[in-house]
């Protein structure tokens, strides 16, 4: 990992934002708000991709809080927390799944797209725009960051801040793209130029290693369960995989 990746004063060395909110890439995301929810838009990719982080997530939750597979709200009674939740694509169903959701975005005009599509479902999710480090508020059993990190200005900051939110015998998952030629060539290359993610969205050197990340979650007094691959495929699409090479998923409880 580049020493800029992982040092808390980088933010302040970019004459950024000081805490980990890039202003810039709030701003991107924040253009695609209202388009967010179409499966055939701009977030096409994560409408794709949704399902298959969802398993995963589910198989873990069963597996951390002993729960039947069976059981159709494996969360109730349970707090769950989104870190750059966009516009609720994951917070929704946490909810369905019995969570008590709270959602944290960058984009004020994310917040205002989730929230206005929660009403519609009928769902009640507490929608911040808040970063991470301003939040302040422990004890949630699930905490989740998909595909978050590597727009942040500052991941060891980032991460102490998800650490902090985790209850003592709770779950954290997070998602990003791996550091590597193969993501570099779909991720950035093909994707943003054939207009199937929107250009600007990804930068290679912005993207976290296996090793990377779990170098952070441990410095943050967390241990890494599990890692598994998310790969891609023309005829079959996203699927979970043992290759971690485009994109992958980690669990960590803490140490």
């Amino acid at each position: 990992m580049t020493k800029a990746s992982i040092t808390p004063s980088s933010a302040s060395a970019t004459g950024k934002s000081a805490g980990t909110i890039n202003p810039d890439e709030a701003a991107h995301f924040g253009a695609l708000a209202d388009d967010w929810w179409d499966p055939h838009g701009s977030s096409a990719m994560l409408h794709r991709l949704n399902p298959v982080r969802l398993r995963y997530i589910r198989e873990a939750v069963d597996i951390r809080f002993d729960i039947d597979s069976r059981t159709l709200k494996p969360l109730a009674g349970r707090k769950a927390l989104d870190v750059g939740c966009g516009a609720g694509l994951l917070c929704e169903p946490l909810a369905r799944l019995g969570a008590t959701v709270t959602g944290l975005d960058a984009a004020p005009e994310n917040v205002a797209a989730a929230q206005a599509h929660a009403a519609g479902q009928g769902l009640a999710i507490d929608y911040r725009n808040q970063a991470i480090e301003d939040f302040g508020v422990p004890g949630f059993d699930l905490v989740a960051s998909l595909e978050v990190i590597e727009h942040v200005e500052d991941p060891a900051r980032f991460v102490a801040g998800l650490a902090k939110a985790l209850s003592d015998d709770g779950l954290l998952i997070m998602s990003t793209p791996n550091r590597t030629t193969m993501s570099k060539v779909l991720l950035v290359e093909l994707a943003e130029r054939t207009g199937r993610i929107p250009r600007g969205t990804h930068h290679h050197d912005q993207f976290l290693t296996p090793e990377e990340l779990t170098q952070l979650l441990e410095a943050a007094g967390l241990a890494v369960t599990d890692v598994t691959g998310i790969s891609y495929g023309p005829a079959h699409g996203f699927s979970l995989s043992d290759n971690l090479s485009l994109n992958y998923l980690v669990t960590a409880v803490r140490a």
